[in-house]
């Protein structure tokens, strides 16, 4: 049965999707954006800003799930410009310091808003 993930302290779905999804075994994440609960566009920001607002919704979204950065399976981060992924990667780095998550990491035409990271995730709820 799908449960439906919602959380104030993540920024609420800017369109025809749920911040997360779980069958109760899996979560699967929306890709985060570095946009704030508040509405703060942070685009004009460094990549490694960006990147910690995206892995901060993140984890907001993990946290309403009953999961933390530990029970993270698979991550994918869509960057718009992959000139960018060692200043992603070093943001990255701190977050999944312990036992990293396997991951995928790709250049993207564009992200919504024109930010310039957007990460998504798979976490394990057992």
């Amino acid at each position: 049965m799908k449960r439906i993930i919602h959380t104030d302290d993540a920024p609420a779905a800017v369109g025809a999707y749920s911040q997360a999804t779980s069958n109760d075994s899996l979560l699967f994440t929306a890709g985060q954006i570095p946009l704030t609960a508040d509405g703060d566009l942070l685009d004009d920001e460094s990549i490694a800003v960006q990147t910690e607002q995206a892995l901060y919704n993140l984890d907001a979204v993990l946290d309403e799930a009953g999961a933390s950065s530990e029970d993270v399976l698979k991550v994918t981060v869509m960057l718009d410009d992959i000139d960018d992924f060692d200043e992603m990667n070093e943001t990255y780095a701190n977050y999944f310091d312990d036992e990293p998550p396997a991951r995928s990491a790709v250049e993207v035409a564009a992200l919504p808003k024109g930010v310039g990271v957007e990460i998504e995730a798979i976490a394990s709820l057992e």
